[in-house]
């Protein structure tokens, strides 16, 4: 389709397209519902009253849960290219959900737990590859990035649903007020895991490809026509066939999947160390050693910083999408605009060098300091969601969509093991460093991640180079 033909098209061209970004936000949304219900657990399970685990100790069951998250994308990023988006993340969803809801009766047991999260961490390998081929399928290029900040905007919701909803389950069921015998911490894994289900419901009914949804009249052929666009596969989009996935191995040869994967494994940790610790970063930063960890105040602090620092996140999701969509319509190259893009995004979080000078400002327990170093950290996760959602967006620019599952797979499986360097770290600093020491330190490895992410993609790939050989 020329760009004259494009143009005519995109002044009619429908939007039910769009209804699939809001079904994969609610997928990511309470996939991440389930992810961080442990983050918010952190002190409970680390407190005499609750499990009396050790910070090295939580920091290896989120390690083991990153681990088999890491592992499993690699199988699962193949599998959904052979049997299709729709199965592939309606079977990652439920896999995730039992396992997430089996945790709520593991008992204290630190192996028992990591048991649980493993089958957890398979589970969820899924969401992300789905989710990136389903934009793939239903979105043209330009739309990518902006479609998948949508939907990566989920991570962020999820987590600020846990902020407000764990803690008060902690403070709803306690020793003195049981449901059935069961505790605060196991209600929130089983009310979260549950919910799931209900948009399994919604997935299984709307969800079909976009040449299925045209021969059914749902889209017309003017919305057809626009999303395959750019489609260099074919020169025909309605004759596409049902190819073989190609082989993983295959991918690792080319230099387009490395870059990805650099991208990948420098920065993923740093939002999953958000995820896991800010709850933990602000009663030990703010509050006296001793609190009780259902202290009202602090849990009332706690829930309303994390929902300012992933409320914020939001924002950086869909807006950092559309920077590039701003740059192509100016006429900028389509590689060229997400790596401008991703530059630009890149120098945001070089401001958490500057986290515990902010959170001295005033002595300590201050609101001043607690204000300023929130502000920090917010921005920094704007950032950081900003970059996922146009490093994810690389993958369909450089390969077809056959191989796109695939290649996500690989990247997310780097993301996993960075993550597991980085949840290690952060148990060591916690609890060998100290508070002022381990967060400067850990705040210092996110501050300078994307630089060093943008750089490595960029010597790998310094020219956009289509991949059209599978």
């Amino acid at each position: 389709m020329t760009k004259e033909n494009v143009n005519k098209v995109t002044a009619t061209v429908g939007k039910y397209r769009w209804t699939f970004a809001a079904l994969l936000l609610f997928s990511t949304t309470i996939n991440y519902m389930d992810r961080n219900v442990i983050g918010f657990l952190k002190d409970y399970m680390c407190s005499e009253e609750g499990f009396g685990w050790t910070s090295q100790d939580f920091s290896y069951l989120t390690s083991i849960f990153t681990a088999f998250y890491a592992g499993f994308t690699l199988v699962a990023g193949w599998i959904i290219d052979k049997i299709g988006t729709k199965l592939g993340l309606a079977c990652s969803l439920i896999l995730w959900s039992v396992a997430g809801i089996l945790s709520a009766f593991m008992g204290k047991s630190l192996a028992a737990h990591c048991v649980a999260r493993s089958l957890f961490g398979a589970g969820e390998a899924g969401n992300f590859p789905s989710s990136i081929k389903a934009v793939a399928e239903w979105f043209p290029k330009k739309e990518r990035a902006l479609a998948t900040g949508i939907f990566n905007s989920g991570s962020n919701i999820g987590a600020m649903i846990c902020a407000i909803f764990v803690p008060w389950c902690l403070l709803t069921w306690n020793d003195q007020n049981l449901f059935f015998g069961l505790h605060g911490w196991q209600m929130a894994f089983i009310i979260t895991g549950l919910i799931g289900f209900l948009w399994l419901i919604f997935w299984g009914k709307i969800y079909k490809s976009p040449k299925e949804k045209l021969e059914a009249g749902v889209i017309t052929q003017a919305e057809f026509d626009y999303i395959n666009q750019d489609d260099a596969e074919t020169e025909n989009a309605a004759e596409v066939k049902e190819e073989k996935p190609v082989s993983w191995g295959k991918m690792l040869t080319y230099k387009q999947t490395w870059s990805f994967a650099v991208g990948k494994f420098l920065t993923d940790g740093i939002w999953w160390f958000l995820l896991f610790w800010l709850p933990t970063y602000v009663k030990q930063q703010f509050f006296p050693a001793g609190t009780p960890t259902d202290d009202p105040i602090m849990l009332r602090t706690v829930m309303i910083t994390n929902f300012i620092v992933f409320g914020v996140a939001i924002v950086g999701s869909v807006y950092g999408g559309s920077i590039p969509l701003t740059l192509m319509n100016k006429g900028m190259e389509t590689y060229k605009a997400r790596m401008t893009s991703l530059l630009m995004i890149a120098f945001v979080p070089i401001l958490l060098l500057l986290t515990q000078t902010a959170a001295g400002v005033g002595g300590a327990g201050s609101m001043t300091g607690l204000v300023l170093a929130i502000a920090i950290i917010a921005l920094a996760g704007a950032a950081h969601q900003a970059w996922s959602a146009n490093l994810f967006s690389t993958v369909s620019d450089m390969f077809p969509k056959k191989a796109v599952g695939t290649v996500t797979g690989i990247g997310t499986a780097m993301g996993g093991l960075g993550g597991v360097l980085i949840q290690l770290l952060a148990g060591y600093c916690d609890q060998k460093l100290g508070t002022q020491l381990g967060y400067t330190v850990m705040f210092s490895v996110c501050a300078v991640a994307y630089l060093l992410a943008w750089g490595g993609m960029k010597l790998l790939v310094p020219r956009f180079q289509k991949i059209t050989d599978l």
